[in-house]
């Protein structure tokens, strides 16, 4: 008598209003996860170029290239759609392309403390830590912000990528570099010296 109560309780746990069993077979959906967007990332840096000193965010490397009280600004605003950077500049030589880029550090005494360019995708295989493959080193997993100054030594331009920056993952420092950015391979990215650099800081 026992065993056959037993056995009528253990076929209405199974039938109660708990969990229906898994059907043999059947694939289970799984439990879609929340889509957790980028949060909004902007950078800025602005002001009047002078030779590094303790505290100077706005280094002059070469006063030749760039003239003292030559100024610029840089606005970069990074949203889930992608990332738009904007570059202007007063003061520098007239008529002369410069390259422009993005960098990974913020600026120092060194010109090379900015590092390499800021990459979406990293280079895997850097040449003596810069990467000059063109399928990691354009303008297109970069930001390049290259301009040619007009009679008065002025320039703008913008840059639009389709990728958003992580806050934990941002550029530091724009680069002005003394010529146009090559594109060859084992040369893509390479801009001659770095004449200037402006630390980035977010706003």
């Amino acid at each position: 008598m026992r065993i056959l109560i037993a056995a009528v309780l253990v076929a209405a746990a199974g039938c109660g209003g708990g969990n229906a069993p898994l059907e043999a077979g059947r694939p289970q959906k799984a439990t879609p996860r929340p889509t957790v967007s980028p949060q909004p990332v902007k950078l800025s840096a602005a002001g009047t170029f002078r030779p590094w000193s303790e505290g100077v965010d706005d280094i002059a490397y070469d006063e030749k290239l760039v003239p003292r009280d030559a100024r610029a600004t840089v606005s970069v605003a990074s949203f889930a759609g992608g990332t738009v950077s904007s570059f202007s500049v007063h003061g520098l030589l007239p008529g002369r392309d410069y390259g422009v880029h993005l960098h990974v550090n913020p600026c120092g005494r060194d010109p090379k403390a900015a590092g390499p360019h800021f990459q979406h995708k990293a280079d895997p295989h850097p040449h003596q830590g810069m990467s000059v493959d063109p399928a990691y080193a354009n303008p297109r997993n970069e930001v390049w912000l290259d301009v040619r100054t007009d009679e008065n030594g002025e320039a703008a331009t913008t840059a639009s990528q389709d990728w958003p920056l992580k806050a934990d993952r941002i550029p530091r420092a724009l680069v002005i570099h003394a010529e146009k950015t090559r594109t060859r391979k084992g040369e893509a990215g390479m801009a001659g010296a770095r004449v200037a650099c402006m630390t980035l800081t977010p706003s």
